[in-house]
């Protein structure tokens, strides 16, 4: 009964609740907010040192014995996501703080705000599959109406394009989860991977494993069910942005390796080849796509696109190594897309229409030589260039396919690679070293860019200091290997 796993889901909750009750007063809403915030990184990193010291940690919600109750479990897969998706979020916060965009203003950005972050970490937290279908619905709802009330005139055709998407990977949850309790009665993920790890496998069983991959990759963007994710990262807030393409796509990939890790081991080697063609397509549609966009902000969407097919492509190796690779790619490209996004905020700010169209903030950061510099970081860790942290995910990542002898899916993924740094240069010259036209009109200030710089440090520090995150996600992996770890965590025995 570790309170800090309660902590980490429901300090968010509460600074909502709270941030309602003071809503007339946006700056002490804004502060409360990010004490929640901050409160929940510190509960997440005090969680995952209690995993390192005496394995997986445990809130048994009401005191109920599971499977009865709801528990909720963090192992160190989902201790690493949690500190990862807190740290964002908190970053997330910070940056509205200083943000300019008319809809941090409104009394219920900050309260739906923390919602989107307790929905997030609860997701990765809960033992209970039901529960997580709850979480994540949390988590869209709250972003969804987020999106919607963006500045962006385009922001609610793009909610309600992706509150009807979102419904058909609500009702593949559904089917899945129905199917399994139907099967099984019980929906206690420790209690189903029991279950199914007798190789024994009713008639629902596998229609369950197939529904919940479909809705797992449609959370995450994956092709064929990424095609409303640029619309709707591109109109969303900087600082909603700066999540959803970020940590947000990430739960979806945290409920892939539970699904192959924990509950259909014996079905893991099919789904890890659909994940390595759906990886490699996701890396070159990604990249040509964020190549050829119009757009800075959606540059970044298509470029996640690539990245979770990386992720992917770690995964469907199916090695312990890759599957560590593909972990420290997750981490590491959150801190980066996140920077990247606030950066690219920043600099549409002080446009007269607070545009990221690549044709009218062109030359908009010509003096900005500050911003110039954290944008090229980012954009070099992104590239993975050495010696920041994204150097350090794809060599992980080479590490692997190179185990699991992969070869020809890892040379297409290092030629498509090199997309990314070819569109990031061109981005960083475009927006920061040519000359600004006699059209463009910039404002003298902008959004507060403390948030990124924390982040784009964190980028430095993990690539100068990787040995920590990678001894990390190998401990990770390992204890991923025995499912029996988790399941005698959650069950006792």
């Amino acid at each position: 009964m570790n309170i800090l796993v309660l902590g980490t889901v429901f300090l968010p909750l509460a600074g909502a609740a709270l941030g309602l009750l003071v809503a007339r007063n946006l700056k002490v809403q804004h502060w409360l907010g990010l004490a929640a915030g901050v409160g929940a990184w510190l509960c997440s990193l005090g969680v995952l040192a209690a995993n390192l010291e005496s394995g997986p940690q445990l809130y048994r919600l009401g005191g109920w014995p599971t499977p009865f109750g709801i528990v909720l479990v963090a192992d160190l897969l989902s201790a690493l996501f949690a500190v990862m998706s807190t740290t964002v979020v908190a970053a997330g916060i910070l940056y509205a703080l200083g943000c300019k965009d008319k809809v941090v203003s409104v009394p219920t950005f900050m309260p739906l705000f923390l919602c989107m972050g307790a929905g997030l970490n609860g997701a990765l937290y809960t033992g209970d599959i039901f529960t997580m279908f709850v979480f994540i619905e949390l988590m869209v709802i709250a972003s969804v109406i987020l999106v919607a009330i963006s500045d962006n005139r385009l922001g609610l055709e793009a909610a309600i394009k992706y509150l009807l998407i979102s419904s058909m990977g609500t009702l593949f949850l559904l089917i899945g989860i129905g199917a399994l309790y139907a099967t099984f009665g019980t929906l206690t993920m420790a209690d189903i991977g029991r279950l199914l790890s007798s190789g024994e496998r009713p008639l629902l069983a596998q229609a369950a494993a197939i529904m919940l991959t479909c809705a797992f990759l449609l959370k995450s963007a994956v092709f064929p069910f990424h095609f409303w994710q640029p619309d709707f990262h591109t109109t969303a807030p900087t600082p909603v942005h700066s999540v959803l393409s970020s940590v947000v796509v990430k739960v979806g990939i945290y409920g892939l390796i539970r699904l192959i890790t924990l509950m259909f081991t014996a079905e893991a080697q099919l789904v890890e080849t659909l994940l390595l063609v759906l990886g490699v397509i996701g890396i070159f549609f990604g990249s040509l796509g964020a190549l050829r966009t119009y757009d800075a902000k959606r540059l970044l969407a298509y470029s996640t696109f690539g990245q979770i097919g990386f992720i992917l492509v770690g995964i469907g190796w199916g090695t312990p190594l890759a599957l560590a690779g593909a972990l420290v790619y997750a981490v590491n490209h959150s801190f980066i897309k996140s920077a990247l996004l606030m950066i690219t905020g920043a600099i549409s700010s002080r446009t007269i229409g607070k545009t990221s169209r690549l044709t009218e903030i062109g030359g908009v950061g010509h003096k900005l030589v500050y911003t110039s510099g954290l944008y090229f970081l980012g954009g070099m860790a992104l590239a993975g260039v050495p010696p920041l942290n994204g150097f350090i995910s794809k060599v992980a990542l080479i590490q692997g396919g190179i185990g699991a002898e992969g070869w020809l899916v890892l040379g297409l993924a290092v030629g498509a690679g090199m997309i990314t740094l070819l569109y990031m240069m061109r981005t960083w010259q475009l927006i920061f070293q040519q000359e600004p036209d006699e059209y463009t009109k910039t404002k003298p200030t902008g959004d507060s860019q403390l948030a990124p710089s924390l982040l784009i440090g964190l980028c430095i520090g993990l690539g100068l200091f990787a040995t920590p995150l990678i001894d990390l996600a190998n401990q990770v992996v390992a204890q991923l290997g025995d499912p029996q770890i988790y399941i005698r965590a959650v069950l006792g025995g």
